[in-house]
C-alpha cells in the first residue's frame, strides 16, 4: 500500500523539479539575451539570434519575433512529430514572458565581454533545459521538423548550419564583420557550457591496463585506493596471447599516485588513460 502512495508521489515530484529547471532554463536564457546579447547586437544562433538580428533592423522587440517564429513551428511539431510537446510549449511561452519582463539593457559596454558571459549564461540555460528534455523551440524544431521529411539529413547538423547562417547573416545586417565574429564567439561558449552541463564535468578517468601482474595491480586498487576494478579477459592479436585488462575508474585527482602505484608494480605494462563524461554509481556520484 505505501509502494502504491509513494511512486505516484515521487513521480510528481520528479515532474515538479523538472519544470522548476525548465523555468530557470528560460530565465537564464532570457537574461542573456536582454542584458548581454541584443544590446550589442551578438547574434549566438538560433531562432532568438535572428530575432536580435531582425530587432535590429525593425525595431519589433525580441519577444514578439520569438512567438513570431516558434508558434507555425510548433503547430507544425504537434501535427507532425509524435512525442512530448509539452515542455517545448513551456519552453516557448517562458522565454516570451521572460523576454517580455526582463528589462533590455546592457550589463557592460565592453562587447567581447557581453559575447564571453552572455555566452556563458546562454550556456548554462541551454544546459538545464536540454537536462530535463527541454525546449524551447527555434531551430532545434526544425531541423526536427526537416529530418521529419529528409530522414537522411541529421538533426545536429541542421542545426548547426541553421546557427552558422545566423552567425553569417548578423555580420551581413550590420555590415560589421566584428558583429558576426563576437556572435561565433557566444555560439561557441553556449555550446561548450551547454555540453558541460548536460555531459558533466570531466571529474574522472578510466584506466585500461593490459599486464601480466593484474592480481597485483586489483590488490592495490582494493586496498590503499579502497576501489573496485573489472577484469576483462582478451587476446593479442599478434601474439595469440590470453591477456587480461583491468578496468578501474578513478577521481582525477587520483590519476597520478594511481600511475605512480602502477609503474612501481608493472613499469613494462601498456595503460590507456580514458576521461568519462561522467561517472555514477558507489564511490562517485549517485545515480538520480
Amino acid at each position: 500500500m505505501l509502494n502504491r502512495l509513494v511512486g505516484p508521489i515521487m513521480k510528481r515530484a520528479y515532474m515538479v523539479q523538472e519544470f522548476l529547471v525548465l523555468v530557470i532554463g528560460c530565465f537564464l536564457m532570457a537574461l542573456s539575451i536582454n542584458q548581454f546579447l541584443d544590446p550589442h547586437g551578438i547574434a549566438p544562433g538560433g531562432v532568438t539570434g535572428l530575432a536580435i538580428v531582425l530587432n535590429n533592423m525593425t525595431k519589433i522587440p525580441v519577444w514578439i519575433m520569438n512567438l513570431i517564429f516558434n508558434i507555425p513551428l510548433f503547430i507544425f511539431a504537434v501535427k507532425l512529430l509524435k512525442g512530448e510537446t509539452l515542455k517545448t510549449l513551456c519552453g516557448i511561452g517562458f522565454l516570451t514572458l521572460f523576454l517580455k519582463v526582463i528589462p533590455v539593457g546592457s550589463v557592460t559596454n565592453d562587447v567581447l565581454l557581453s559575447a564571453i558571459f552572455g555566452g556563458i549564461v546562454m550556456g548554462i540555460a541551454m544546459g538545464l533545459i536540454f537536462r530535463v528534455n527541454g525546449s524551447t523551440g527555434g531551430t532545434d524544431l526544425l531541423a526536427l521538423l526537416i529530418n521529419n521529411f529528409f530522414p537522411s539529413m541529421n538533426p545536429p547538423k541542421l542545426t548547426g548550419i541553421a546557427d552558422a547562417c545566423v552567425v553569417v547573416f548578423s555580420g551581413l545586417v550590420s555590415c560589421n564583420i566584428e558583429v558576426a565574429l563576437y556572435s561565433a564567439i557566444a555560439l561557441y561558449i553556449s555550446v561548450k557550457v551547454s555540453d558541460m552541463i548536460v555531459e558533466g564535468v570531466h571529474t574522472s578517468a578510466t584506466f585500461m591496463i593490459v599486464s601480466d601482474k593484474y592480481a597485483e595491480l586489483g590488490k592495490v586498487v582494493n586496498e590503499v585506493m579502497n576501489r573496485s576494478a573489472t577484469v576483462i579477459d582478451g587476446k593479442g592479436f599478434y601474439s595469440q596471447e590470453t591477456k587480461h585488462i583491468l578496468m578501474v575508474a578513478v577521481s582525477k585527482k587520483e590519476i597520478v599516485s594511481f600511475k605512480r602505484m602502477i609503474k612501481e608494480i608493472d613499469p613494462a605494462c601498456f595503460i590507456m588513460v580514458l576521461s568519462n563524461h561522467e561517472t555514477l554509481g558507489e564511490g562517485f556520484k549517485k545515480l538520480n
